[in-house]
């Protein structure tokens, strides 16, 4: 199981139930989001693909923020009420706004964690808000993909116009 993944990663391994529409509006978090996970395959923090560092309230320490939790269970998206903490990554404010605000029920999930559904009809405002306070990328990152995405056409296109003597 790998560790860190894309969020196109995540819709393809776990997404398939997902609508059209929930597909699109988490592929916008892709350029901007890392996913992480520890142990649980279906659950995911979002992070920003920079790693970015802030200072912490409790500690003097900087520490990279986690702007929500994602879980897949039987299929269906939900956001968890609490992002995973540790010595390095904190909680963003921004993931107690986005629960409170899903008006829907609560489920608790395996291990006592609380979340709610994300669907069609609340899937803008839960994108929409992570993408309003999680850092655009900088210009450096860009240059770097840019150059990775350049060299991979490159290669793909050596490797389709080569001939193959088998």
């Amino acid at each position: 199981m790998k560790k860190t993944i894309s969020v196109k990663q995540f819709i393809s391994e776990l997404g398939e139930d997902f609508s059209e529409h929930m597909k699109e509006r988490l592929l916008d978090l892709n350029l901007r989001s890392v996913l992480t996970r520890k142990e649980d395959y279906n659950k995911v923090d979002i992070k920003h693909v920079e790693h970015t560092m802030y200072g912490s309230n409790e500690d003097k320490e900087q520490k990279e923020y986690s702007y929500g939790q994602l879980i897949v269970d039987d299929g269906v998206l939900y956001f968890s009420e609490k992002a995973m903490e540790n010595d390095y990554v904190m909680q963003a404010p921004v993931v107690s706004t986005i629960y409170s605000s899903l008006g829907n029920e609560t489920t608790t999930m395996d291990e006592g964690v609380n979340a709610k559904k994300v669907d069609d009809t609340n899937i803008d405002y839960v994108v929409d808000t992570i993408l309003g306070v999680c850092p655009e990328v900088s210009q450096s990152y860009l240059d770097i993909v840019k150059e990775m995405t350049s060299r991979s056409d490159i290669k793909a296109k050596s490797n389709s116009n080569s001939k193959s003597y088998i």
